[in-house]
């Protein structure tokens, strides 16, 4: 079943994260500090799902009003190919239509095959007309990709 995630929700949802090949956390971002922050800011949006009693998907939704993005859309390895990502996501598009946002983007690792056939088979557009650029402010938070 899908639902809002919740600060509550931060201890499984980390764990699961925590279990995904070649998943990349920000040291301070995906902290409970920085994850709580997040759902404070955005307190509908984002979404979690719950099966065999426990949770096994997971997407941070956010807006600034105007666009919306997805972050850090997971399923556990061995419940993936049964629908959970696509529920979570439209669930997450319900969510932000709700509030009046009219588009969403993500960001997918070039490197993540799997991810990268999910968004195409959902009918997400592959942008080649521009360019993503970075800033790091805080230097301590570091990406790491876990092995």
């Amino acid at each position: 079943m899908v639902r809002t995630m919740t600060c509550e929700d931060y201890d499984e949802v980390y764990a699961l994260w925590m279990s995904i090949h070649g998943f990349a956390m920000r040291s301070m971002d995906d902290s409970r500090e920085g994850i709580e922050r997040f759902i404070k800011r955005n307190p509908t949006t984002s979404a979690v799902y719950e099966q065999d009693g426990k949770i096994v998907g997971a997407i941070l939704c956010g807006h600034d009003g105007r666009r919306a993005c997805l972050y850090h859309v997971c399923v556990s390895e061995e419940y993936r190919m049964h629908g959970i990502g696509k529920k979570m996501v439209q669930f997450c598009c319900e969510q932000l239509k709700k509030e009046k946002i009219n588009k969403v983007c993500l960001n997918a690792f070039v490197t993540n095959t799997v991810g990268n056939k999910f968004w195409q088979k959902m009918g997400w557009t592959l942008r080649d007309d521009m360019n993503y650029y970075d800033f790091v402010l805080n230097d301590e938070n570091l990406t790491v990709f876990n092995k």
